[in-house]
């Protein structure tokens, strides 16, 4: 834990306080906006940017380009990390018990997570949102739901390493129950790294919600994520195609922004072998010389 000691490096800090104002910007943006980022104007239809105090010009129906960009950020930045907080709660849970109980409660669960790996969940996701009424409860379970078996292999992988480690092992000749075991011991050492992966797993969230946004399967008018704006731009690229670019480039940035930090923290906390050992799911997973592991 001596890389918690060490400064942020430049890019991570570079990327929060860029992360930090986009977030502020697309919360607090369209209540302070002139323009209601809902309400068609039909005296402005495909404005330019920076035509009639529209920075970011007008759509076809003449909303205002600047505050549907934010709005949708801030819904699309919402989904995205409220499913990413569900995807840590069941990667960190079934990937730190899995990891900890060892033996064939181990074995067993890596084929899970293989079975869930071979699945063309995306897929899945569609159909279920296609089949069942839309509800933001059902999108942020069917967002979490695709991103979070690549954390579970990464928890499963650290927790395996835990199992075997002096302070561990006492526990368990102490008596310690495996639900002590995990609350005590295991869940506190593997926050630091299931905090890494959240910022991996969230421009993925932000990324999936944004393609089933671009098909209509997010939020419903007159409410529209990123990927509903990117949507709505396609259709007007000829005519206004500032109404892409805006809500692209503002998607691109922030999924960049996040890669780039992801990528910081996870040098600066030294959690790279956890990564590569997670890549060796499909060995046999060795059982315990105490039989610790089937307690």
């Amino acid at each position: 834990m001596s890389s918690l000691r060490r400064p942020l490096p430049p890019l991570a800090r570079a990327c929060l306080l860029f992360l930090a104002a986009l977030a502020l910007l697309c919360w607090v943006g369209p209540w302070f906006s002139a323009f209601d980022p809902h309400r068609p104007d039909w005296e402005a239809l495909s404005v330019a940017p920076g035509v009639g105090g529209h920075w970011f010009g007008t759509d076809a129906i003449g909303r205002d380009v600047f505050a549907r960009t934010l709005a949708g950020g801030r819904l699309s930045l919402a989904i995205g990390l409220l499913a990413s907080l569900v995807a840590l709660g069941i990667g960190l849970t079934l990937g730190a018990g899995a990891g900890l109980a060892g033996g064939w409660a181990e074995r067993a669960m890596l084929r899970v997570f293989d079975l869930f790996s071979a699945l063309p969940f995306l897929l899945v996701v569609i159909l279920l949102l296609t089949l069942f009424e839309r509800s933001l409860a059902l999108l942020l379970c069917a967002v979490g739901g695709y991103v979070w078996i690549d954390l579970a292999r990464v928890m499963r992988a650290e927790a395996a390493r835990l199992r075997e480690t002096p302070f561990m092992l006492a526990a368990v000749a102490m008596g310690a129950r495996f639900d002590q075991r995990l609350r005590w011991h295991a869940l506190p050492n593997l926050m630091p790294l299931a905090m890494v992966y959240l910022g991996l797993i969230l421009p993925q969230a932000i990324l999936v919600e944004s393609f089933l946004g671009f098909l209509g399967l997010s939020v419903d008018e007159p409410s529209a994520s990123w990927g509903g704006l990117l949507a709505e731009g396609v259709q007007e690229l000829d005519s206004a195609p500032w109404v892409l670019l805006f809500p692209a480039a503002f998607l691109v940035a922030t999924l960049a922004a996040f890669q780039f930090l992801g990528d910081a923290l996870r040098d600066w906390l030294d959690v790279r072998g956890a990564s590569l050992a997670s890549n060796d799911d499909d060995a046999d997973v060795p059982a315990s010389n105490d039989g610790s592991a089937s307690r």
